[in-house]
């Protein structure tokens, strides 16, 4: 499906396994480059553990993950995890202001980062500049998602995965969170990789979509697939989730 496209992540017969058990199997497929890919299938399909091997948080069993046409393997960590960042529903925070959240990525590299910087990435993600000095427990989920993704952007990170970011979001954060996903695709050429449970969301959010089931990938392509599955068993799938 992606040969058009050149790949940020690439995977060529990927498999994991724990304790005993095989979550993902011989996955082979591409990420195209500065393109939002969204992750669909059931719970347990291994969709979070494949984000994780592209972050590098785990290591395949088997095969290869190539990070702009470079093997995983040879990054230094802390360099990858700057490159691929992560975004989690749970929106993780050090206790402090927006500013000191902010700041964070920058001095774990020995840098600063300055005020008008920081308005700049609030600013990006749609919130003023009265967030610096708020306290991140006094954010709502959406603000909280909003400030998460903007400390990925503060790392310049190419690559982001966003592990079911709006499922426990207000119908309006829902969309903020959409728009704001668009805009900095836009803006910055980030390629980003979604996994979301709303197939809605993935048909139009997505340019491409990955459908996984019983850690296989089933079905690629355009994200237009969800309304004609080739897959007798993704066919299935989307008509019990209604799209």
């Amino acid at each position: 499906m992606n040969m058009l496209y050149e790949p940020s992540i690439h995977l060529q017969q990927v498999s994991f396994s724990a304790n005993g058990k095989t979550i993902l199997k011989s996955i082979t497929g591409s990420f195209p480059k500065g393109k939002i890919t969204t992750l669909v299938g059931p719970s347990g399909a291994g969709k979070t553990t494949l984000l994780k091997l592209c972050n590098g948080l785990l290591s395949p069993t088997d095969g290869q993950i190539l990070i702009d046409n470079q093997p995983i393997s040879t990054y230094e960590p802390t360099a990858l995890r700057r490159h691929v960042g992560i975004a989690l529903q749970a929106a993780p925070m050090i206790n402090g202001t927006v500013f000191e959240n902010f700041a964070l990525p920058r001095s774990l590299q020995g840098k600063k980062l300055t005020k008008e910087e920081a308005i700049q990435y609030l600013q990006d993600v749609g919130l003023d500049q009265s967030f610096l000095q708020r306290s991140i427990n006094g954010l709502s989920g959406g603000q909280r998602q909003k400030v998460s993704i903007a400390r990925t952007l503060i790392n310049q990170s190419s690559i982001l995965l966003l592990d079911e970011i709006t499922s426990a979001l207000d119908r309006q954060s829902v969309q903020d969170i959409e728009t704001l996903i668009t805009t900095i695709n836009k803006k910055y050429n980030v390629t980003m990789i979604w996994i979301t449970h709303n197939l809605q969301q993935a048909l139009t959010i997505g340019h491409f979509t990955w459908v996984m089931m019983d850690g296989e990938l089933i079905e690629t392509g355009k994200s237009s697939l969800l309304k004609a599955p080739v897959n007798p068993r993704v066919a299935e799938f989307v008509q019990g989730v209604n799209v």
